[in-house]
């Protein structure tokens, strides 16, 4: 063999050991897309890379449980970190789908808000699901209450809601009087399901696309497809801020949540998903993402890292938060496959 053809040969032999190597390092990080997923590579994805070495890889999901949970089950994990919800944590913990955290690695649950530290998913915010307008839509004054969604005479034009009974049933209570306090009390129980569903109804003409995705709402009133749409906080921000747009963003009767990071069993990269975790999980890389979105960071000591002018814009401030409500993590844990199933049969009827 010449030295050119061993040389040739070696070359070969290093450039697989590369892409071997390079596959072992690559981390592939689940999210929910758009503006929101857009800051978190820039607040934890990049600078992990750069600190790692790690190549990371994302997709998108819409949250359905059975996509997670069914990957798992038929052995084919390919998300190594998924950006979930409260309910999936509690669910995909007590089904045995998600890796429980070690919290002496993130340093302690003591670290970080009260309802955000759960065993198998660690808070990076606090996020608001809220309604917005187009104002130019409304010269004369926009909706200011979750009932004026469904005020189509006064306030005309076509609505969007959001494809999920998650958020959507709690709207629809809070539109039929119920108090912002009562309503887990009141959809527990089978006569306030159907409140819920009766009060959709009224809206469901109007509605003229059930959104799935969280870059679709502020999309939808750019185009002027709708007039009103629910939607996250940060999405509508970040219309308004990057491309200057007239959105309003209306704070009455706010379902505040939290997107968490998790783990998903039988992910092949264990290890660097618990270093990317505890990477995410530091105080001044949480309160680095408030510099492109308006969530609340998770751990109690990154606020002295955010921005003044960017905390009255936090879901979690005392003037947006006058009649908000948490998103009962444990009451979707319960019930979000049979009222998923449910909702779904009503859209399709």
């Amino acid at each position: 063999m010449s030295k050119f053809t061993t040389a040739a040969v070696f070359a070969t032999l290093l450039a697989g050991t590369s892409s071997i190597a390079h596959a072992a390092d690559t981390l592939t990080i689940a999210s929910w897309g758009g503006a929101y997923q857009e800051s978190q590579a820039k607040a934890y994805f990049e600078p992990f890379k750069q600190e790692s070495g790690a190549n990371i890889v994302t997709d998108e999901w819409s949250g359905e449980t059975a996509k997670l949970k069914g990957m798992v089950e038929t052995g084919t994990t390919s998300w190594d970190v998924v950006d979930v919800e409260p309910g999936h944590a509690l669910q995909g913990c007590e089904e045995g789908w998600l890796e429980k955290l070690d919290y002496d690695s993130l340093g302690g649950k003591d670290k970080f808000i009260p309802g955000s530290a759960l065993e198998c998913a660690i808070g990076n915010v606090a996020f608001a699901y809220i309604f917005a307008y187009d104002a130019s839509k409304f010269p004369n004054g926009g909706p200011q209450t979750v009932a004026d969604i469904w005020d189509v005479k006064k306030f005309p034009g076509a609505r969007s809601l959001r494809k999920s009974p998650k958020s959507t049933l709690e709207l629809a209570l809070i539109a039929d009087g119920v108090a912002p306090t009562d309503i887990y009390k009141v959809l527990d129980t089978k006569e306030g399901v159907d409140r819920a569903f009766k009060k959709l109804d009224e809206i469901k003409p109007n509605v003229k696309v059930w959104w799935g995705a969280g870059a679709q709402p502020p999309q939808l009133l750019a185009d002027g497809e709708v007039a009103i749409t629910t939607a996250y906080n940060g999405r509508i921000y970040d219309a308004v801020k990057s491309s200057g747009k007239n959105f309003k963003i209306v704070w009455d009767g706010a379902a505040l949540d939290w997107d968490m990071w998790a783990i998903p069993k039988g992910t092949s990269k264990l290890e660097l998903a618990k270093k990317f975790v505890a990477f995410a999980s530091q105080p001044k890389n949480l309160a680095a993402q408030t510099k492109y979105i308006p969530y609340g960071p998770s751990s109690l000591e990154a606020s002295k890292y955010v921005d003044k002018d960017v905390l009255p814009n936090l879901p979690t401030a005392p003037e947006n938060s006058k009649t908000s409500f948490s998103i009962s993590a444990q009451f979707w844990a319960d019930h979000d496959e049979e009222l998923t199933e449910r909702f779904n049969n009503w859209l399709a009827k």
